[in-house]
């Protein structure tokens, strides 16, 4: 197609010919969110199940999440998953602070979004006082298909295609300025 031609179409016809137009930050927040790489952080049963989300029935490798990384400095989602101790909260928040930008964090179970039925001094009553939280998973334990749908959620924070309960639209996750 010459390149005068090109100028002169319409930008619809133009996309239905397979050219199509973004911009540059729509393009890296698409990248971001099916490229998720969670690091393994599974602190009580729930892990069980967040492992079985990456098994041949749930396979969480569908939505980009397929590889748990054991470095937080290759990871950029934190899965907390489980009961989260007052002695073991420093060790995650260093996880969560050697985690390169842009990074994001998932609570999974009751217990770690609530302190679930563990209502005692030992346990951080809510992850969210320790690491910034995005995204809540309810249940004890949540089913895989519930972290898969976190997941999923994520991706569209992550893409700025996210609404919140009155129908407003979201605005992209901007993870460098928490």
């Amino acid at each position: 197609m010459p390149l005068k031609e090109l100028f002169e179409k319409d930008w619809q016809e133009l996309e239905s010919e397979g050219i199509l137009f973004s911009s540059l930050e729509k393009l890296v927040a698409w990248g971001r969110s099916n490229s998720l790489w969670p690091a393994t952080f599974g602190l009580a049963c729930c892990a069980i199940e967040m492992m079985s989300s990456t098994d041949g029935r749930n396979d969480l490798a569908r939505f980009g999440s397929e590889v748990f990384r054991a470095s937080p400095r290759q990871a950029d989602v934190m899965i907390v998953a489980g009961r989260l101790s007052r002695k073991m909260a420093p060790v995650m928040r260093r996880v969560y602070d050697q985690m390169p930008d842009p990074k994001w964090v998932i609570s999974m179970g009751a217990c770690a979004s609530s302190g679930g039925m563990f209502n005692n001094y030992a346990i951080v009553q809510n992850v969210d006082s320790v690491v910034p939280v995005d995204i809540f998973v309810p249940g004890c334990p949540p089913r895989p298909e519930a972290l898969i749908y976190a997941v999923m959620q994520l991706q569209k924070k992550v893409r700025g295609e996210a609404f919140d309960g009155l129908g407003q639209q979201l605005p992209m996750v901007d993870a460098w300025t928490r």
